[in-house]
């Protein structure tokens, strides 16, 4: 018989849940179907996250683009490096290891129960009435799956290599300036070409081996760590540092409860679970992300002073902004909007000043409860609700891509132009 942690809490769930569903008509307007379905991408880390990246990391760049070569190869980043960001890491755990390696490797007799299992929380596994052995191979193996995932940000740090060598071998092109569409004579220096495709190379050699390593070690850990308590209690701190740090910070009288629910989110690198799948956590993008910075400037040395001041102009904040989002700008507009008391059904503080908004699939229940109350029609309600999450949402969300990405994309421009005329004037005053 598998065992499941909470089967008995799900079963309620959907019970709930089927006694709650709503037939919403109201979504079949276009208007509204629209809007519904991006309030459920917004909750989908992987899906919101790609769309921002995209509107604010490509389009613009494709609109302001200063070259053919320039073009395709941020083209070829951007979308290569989306997939890596977004769906590399749910796709490796649920399907290459929790479904495959990770399972191949246990005990025929507990294959099923850890399978099972694996996309709960930390905090869940540790607090159920499992066996003390099940509990730690739980928790090794989901630790090892998550040191076989270091595979993914190392492939991201290789990836603007891959990048330059695209470029050189596509359009024979290896100096930033002519990239960028700056040096109108467009000469390539043989040499710097030669150093751009053998340091790509090694590069991407060495990712190919790092990353097997990183595999084997999660393989391995998800094998036998469970047999030693000090290797159980280090895949504790691999899974939830932000946790471990929070306690640390507690415990020296930093008692915040927003800083502390701040590290539990953007320091797991354990996965979330969607549905009983494995998906995406912000911990994990941001490992993800910070790699990739050092990679684009490792990578941009190679072609030349202006593309590694580029790449610090503008990399960073696009860090920032792709690995928090919105939400740089979300808690702020909802702070106006609690003050002005727009939508109290959706924006409520709790005990500690954290503003929480309701999922799109608990609309239907405060729809529900609403109707009763107002004497109206659920689909009226539900209808409401919708339109006023969406605001919430939407606002942030289409502010911080008209900020952070053309933007930004047009100064960054812009300065880099501005360099390459005091570089070449420089140039010509010392040759004088």
């Amino acid at each position: 018989m598998i065992t499941s942690i909470n089967s008995i809490d799900n079963t309620k769930i959907n019970y709930i849940n089927n006694k709650t569903k709503v037939n919403f008509k109201g979504t079949q307007g276009g208007g509204l179907r629209f809007l519904d379905a991006f309030i459920k991408s917004q909750e989908n880390l992987s899906s919101t996250r790609f769309i921002q990246d995209t509107a604010t990391n490509w389009l613009p760049k494709a609109l302001l683009s200063r070259s053919k070569a320039d073009f395709w190869e941020f083209t070829f980043l951007e979308f290569l490096e989306s997939g890596l960001f977004y769906y590399a890491a749910p796709f490796f755990g649920e399907h290459l290891y929790r479904n495959g390696l990770f399972k191949a490797i246990q005990p025929k007799n507990l294959k099923e129960d850890i399978t099972k299992n694996l996309s709960q929380s930390l905090d869940t596994i540790k607090k159920s009435k499992l066996d003390k052995t099940l509990k730690n191979r739980l928790i090794t193996a989901k630790s090892g799956m998550v040191v076989a995932c270091l595979a993914i940000p190392v492939l991201e740090y290789a990836l603007s290599f891959a990048k330059n060598l695209f470029t050189l071998k596509v359009f024979k092109v290896s100096d930033f300036n002519n990239i960028a569409n700056l040096n109108k004579d467009k000469k390539e220096d043989i040499n710097q070409q030669k150093r751009v495709e053998t340091h790509a190379k090694k590069e991407l050699v060495k990712a190919g081996i790092l990353s097997a390593a990183g595999v084997g070690a999660g393989a391995l850990l998800a094998a036998a760590g469970h047999r030693s308590d000090k290797i159980v209690k280090l895949s504790e701190y691999i899974l939830e540092p932000g946790e471990k740090l929070a306690k640390l910070f507690k415990k020296t009288g930093m008692n915040s409860p927003k800083f502390e629910k701040f590290l539990k989110d953007y320091l797991k690198l354990d996965f979330e679970s969607s549905n009983g799948k494995l998906s995406l956590s912000k911990g994990q993008l941001a490992v993800i992300c910070t790699t990739g910075l050092f990679g684009y400037s490792n990578a941009a040395k190679d072609r030349g002073k202006l593309d590694f001041y580029e790449v610090w102009t503008r990399v960073p904040l696009v860090v920032l902004y792709t690995i928090f989002g919105s939400s740089i700008f979300d808690e702020g507009f909802k702070n106006i909007l609690a003050k002005k008391g727009k939508f109290p059904e959706l924006i409520k503080k709790d005990k500690n000043g954290i503003i929480n908004i309701p999922s799109r699939s608990e609309l239907p229940k405060i729809a529900e409860y609403l109707s009763k109350k107002n004497n109206t029609s659920v689909d009226k309600e539900l209808a409401s609700l919708i339109k006023q999450k969406a605001i919430i949402t939407g606002v942030p969300y289409a502010f911080g891509l008209a900020v952070m990405g053309f933007t930004l994309s047009a100064v960054t421009r812009i300065w880099t132009k501005y360099r390459y005329k005091h570089q070449t004037a420089n140039t010509r005053d010392s040759g004088k």
